[in-house]
């Protein structure tokens, strides 16, 4: 169900800075005047620009902001779980799936103790995108993998449609454009038996936010404007669902793991790469390629495989790796 916030919200929006009066945003909404003003006034109080006065309601399109409120996302609403100021997305997604909550999306506008891959931290300063997805699917706790690189997917393709360049994936889980990380996703999932219960991806986005080193890269920054996190959110949940529905339709589910490998493949640009596997330091929470860690192997990265597994081509043997504990420093990219 779409709250009168959304509604109104939408209407305004519509007119593009002319004031509506509220006896005709009462008749187009279906909502008596009171409820019009009452809307009004909690969309005031959220932050927006509305302008009362005798002719009505106002939404000034030069003083909106990039707000990331659930009436923001029209029928999806009821979904969103938004909060100012958290921890980390990730975690209150597990509070939500361990209360039983359904599919969901938990948003922050900011995280003081964001996360990505291991519990490894993720830094998220103001402007950036962070959110986390609660599924429950179908699927057998082996297949973990999929939903997983769906997110990457769908990720990889909404970067690269905002930015208007090509972003790239790098196993197991980050984005990259500019041979910069722009983006990250991370999983946790619970089974009971052979079944999953609930999946968590977290993701983050670098959209407006400065970043933090010289090895990462922003939408704002590529594109030389900032960029609506609403908007990139939004597609980013839309490409989800149209890459479960190419890769995990019915008809296509027995060869779901191949076709999403090698969907997946062709979205990467190491594959051919000297690449070392290195076991990070779990001292080290901030671990990065270039930092200590034990090094597992050397070999040329082949890409994945259809259980979503690093293949790693050295000079006796081909190696698969899971996704788990292990990074890999791409040596020439």
């Amino acid at each position: 169900m779409i709250s009168s916030k959304a509604k109104l919200l939408a209407s305004l929006r519509e007119k593009h800075g002319i004031s509506v009066s509220g006896s005709v945003l009462a008749k187009k909404l279906g909502i008596s005047r009171v409820a019009v003003w009452k809307a009004a006034q909690a969309l005031i109080e959220a932050g927006y620009s509305i302008e009362t006065g005798e002719k009505g309601y106002l939404l000034d399109p030069k003083k909106e902001r990039d707000f990331l409120y659930p009436w923001e996302f029209g029928e999806k609403e009821s979904l969103f779980y938004h909060f100012k100021n958290t921890g980390s997305t990730m975690d209150r997604a597990r509070e939500l799936a361990l209360r039983g909550v359904n599919n969901c999306v938990v948003c922050a506008e900011k995280q003081n103790a964001g996360r990505g891959r291991n519990g490894r931290t993720w830094v998220s300063r103001q402007g950036g995108l962070f959110f986390s997805v609660v599924e429950r699917p179908r699927l057998s706790v082996a297949d973990y993998t999929l939903l997983s690189l769906i997110m990457q997917i769908a990720v990889t393709r909404s970067v690269t449609s905002v930015c208007g360049k090509q972003a790239f994936l790098r196993w197991p889980n980050d984005v990259y454009m500019n041979r910069r990380k722009i983006a990250g996703i991370t999983t946790e999932i619970s089974g009971e038996g052979d079944i999953i219960s609930w999946i968590c991806g977290g993701i983050g986005v670098n959209v407006n936010n400065a970043v933090p080193s010289g090895k990462a890269a922003s939408c704002a920054e590529i594109t030389g404007h900032p960029l609506s996190r609403r908007d990139i959110l939004a597609k980013i949940l839309n490409e989800i669902e149209t890459v479960k529905k190419t890769f995990l339709s019915t008809a296509a589910y027995s060869q779901g793991n191949r076709a999403l490998a090698a969907e997946w493949n062709s979205m990467t640009d190491c594959i051919g790469a000297k690449t070392v596997v290195i076991e990070p330091d779990s001292s080290n929470d901030n671990f990065s390629a270039d930092k200590s860690g034990k090094i597992l192997a050397r070999g040329i990265f082949e890409g994945i495989d259809p259980a979503g597994r690093c293949i790693l081509k050295t000079d006796s043997a081909t190696l698969y790796f899971n996704h788990g504990s292990v990074s890999l420093a791409f040596l020439n990219p």
